[in-house]
């Protein structure tokens, strides 16, 4: 019998483009998909025309939890720190048993390790410490509570320990995500993407402090391979896959320092004739705030975790170009954004 699976997010980046991979490999697979208004309900049927349509938003706590109940498979794509939809799928987990499992995958974000920064309101500089989902899985698991994204994780990890033989659970953590999605709506990540509009609309390169600080990688669709393996191997009734307390999945292709990838900016906009140099100047945190409110996090922060489980469990590797080879792509689209 094919597997009933319940999707959020599917208008959305990641899941856009995590729906396609899924459903384009199990096109026999039975999916529900949470769509919050018809206009965007129509643009997932065109595509997706066996795809049923669940009408309802993140805050639809009762229908959410009645998919859960119903679904083998959930594919929580959706805003990784809304607290009420991560209750509802916990809350409908609670109606499987060992008899009818339910595998739960779901998106977090490799912002849960920026905890240091944000503690010490730090930006630009170069932290050493990094992390990994192997052997260091067991620190991920308990990352402290004031970590981003840490009150959501909790939740689905609680939701399989409470049910261990109900509900296997298995987070994906993503670094930051850049390349075209395949998806029904958003096709475009965030944080390159913002810097490129920011440069282009003052005019100016900058870096955020003396820009030292490192994250990870991954193209969006190396990231959907990540999500389509745990898939299969849910399907398989478990599979290759590791899960609840050993259901952490670190997502990259590599680090990058992000003042090189604000040089790379500044000189493709400059290139693209969008700006007059590719000079960059260092701007303190009131002066990157005012250019973006989350601006220290997202372009000041270090966030360094090694994928080493998807590629020993599933010989995961990805394939796509790295971030600063798309960097003059992405300059283009956000000027072509900007009217220009």
């Amino acid at each position: 019998m094919a597997p009933q699976v319940f999707v959020t997010g599917a208008t959305g980046y990641i899941g856009g483009d995590g729906l396609y991979a899924v459903a384009n490999a199990h096109p026999d697979w039975e999916f529900a998909a949470l769509i919050r208004n018809k206009e965007k309900a129509a643009v997932v049927s065109s595509k997706y025309p066996k795809i049923r349509v669940v009408h309802g938003d993140l805050d639809s706590a009762d229908i959410i939890e009645e998919e859960v109940k119903k679904a083998d498979i959930v594919f929580h794509f959706a805003d990784c720190d809304h607290v009420a939809s991560a209750e509802a799928i916990a809350k409908g987990a609670k109606h499987h048993t060992s008899e009818r499992p339910l595998w739960i995958i779901h998106t977090s974000g490799t912002g849960i390790l920026t905890v240091e920064d944000q503690r010490a309101n730090s930006y630009g500089i170069n932290r050493p410490k990094e992390y990994n989902d192997w052997e260091g899985v067991n620190e991920l698991v308990n990352l402290p509570a004031d970590a981003l994204h840490r009150n959501v994780d909790e939740i689905i990890i609680n939701a399989g320990k409470s049910n261990p033989t109900g509900v296997r659970t298995a987070i994906v953590c993503p670094p930051t995500i850049y390349g075209p999605g395949r998806g029904p709506g958003n096709t475009k990540s965030v944080q390159a993407y913002l810097l490129s509009s920011a440069v282009i609309k003052r005019g100016k390169g900058f870096l955020v402090g003396p820009g030292e600080n490192v994250w990870h990688q991954v193209h969006v669709q190396d990231l959907s391979n990540v999500y389509l393996a745990l898939g299969d191997a849910a399907g398989e009734g478990g599979g290759k896959a590791t899960w609840n307390d050993e259901g952490y999945y670190f997502a990259e292709n590599g680090s990058f320092v992000w003042g090189d990838v604000q040089r790379a900016v500044a000189k493709a906009a400059f290139d693209q004739k969008y700006i007059e140099s590719p000079e960059v100047e260092s701007l303190d945190d009131k002066g990157t705030t005012e250019i973006l409110s989350v601006g220290l996090y997202a372009w000041g922060s270090n966030s360094r975790g090694h994928a080493i489980r998807a590629r020993k469990l599933f010989g995961w590797e990805p394939k796509q170009p790295k971030l600063l080879d798309l960097i003059p792509y992405i300059v283009a689209l956000e000027a072509k954004g900007l009217g220009l």
